[in-house]
């Protein structure tokens, strides 16, 4: 037992401990360390919970993407959440440790289609292979058990993802502890990218969300949020509302 959650499986590669925890209604990832890698509801695995998790899908009310690229699967939340959402959505997420992957597939019902692909790779190498123009939203969701990998936060990295969204693509990164706004990184974010907005979650995650091109604001009451939150109900009409322009 662990915090009131069962333990139901522990494995260990050579970056540490990878644990499953179930609790009554949720099943959680951990690598070991208090922070939570992943929560699924365990009815609705497709469903996110983590709040962060809900804000960082909000780029896919603007613009229905046909791709996305996920860096980070974790126990595959996003992957599987962008699975459901849109029938016709390509998925490619990569993911550092391959016993991250079977666990994913495993505990966490991330399911076996032709619409959802999965690579082993370091996700700046993943990045410097994919072709120019080759997806719409990028999510940058890269953690090890203590914290953010510094790849996130590389200037060079910036440059990869805007090279390989489209001309309308949209990045969104997860940020534990954000960087400077007046910084060099949101710098290079602001020359690579002509919008950028934020979302301050209630467990203090910062999302960035980047944008190539400008667009129209969405309100509460926009029925693009309703017709979403008919097919994942997320909150999108009172999450977009604390969505923040920097």
């Amino acid at each position: 037992m662990l915090n009131k959650g069962e333990i139901v499986h522990r494995t260990r590669d050579a970056l540490g401990e990878i644990l499953v925890i179930d609790y009554r209604r949720h099943r959680v990832l951990t690598f070991d360390s208090p922070f939570e890698q992943s929560k699924i509801d365990r009815r609705r695995p497709h469903l996110p919970v983590h709040e962060y998790n809900r804000a960082m899908m909000l780029p896919a009310a603007f613009a229905q993407p046909g791709h996305v690229t996920i860096l980070g699967l974790g126990g595959g939340v996003m992957a599987m959440a962008f699975h459901h959402l849109f029938a016709e959505c390509r998925v490619h997420a990569v993911e550092l440790r391959p016993e991250v992957l079977a666990v994913s597939r495993t505990f966490f019902d991330l399911p076996d289609s032709p619409r959802l692909q999965v690579t082993i790779a370091d996700a700046r190498a993943a990045l410097e292979r994919q072709p120019d123009a080759s997806t719409d939203l990028i999510l940058a969701d890269l953690y090890n058990a203590e914290r953010m990998s510094p790849a996130q936060a590389q200037r060079q990295f910036v440059d990869q993802c805007a090279r390989v969204l489209s001309a309308g693509g949209w990045l969104t990164l997860n940020y534990h502890r954000p960087p400077d706004p007046d910084g060099p990184y949101f710098r290079q974010l602001r020359r690579r990218f002509a919008i950028l907005l934020t979302f301050q979650s209630k467990t203090n995650n910062t999302v960035v969300y980047a944008s190539k091109q400008p667009f129209e604001p969405l309100y509460s009451r926009d029925p693009r949020l309703k017709a979403l939150e008919r097919r994942l109900p997320i909150d999108w009409r009172k999450l977009m509302a604390r969505v923040v322009r920097l």
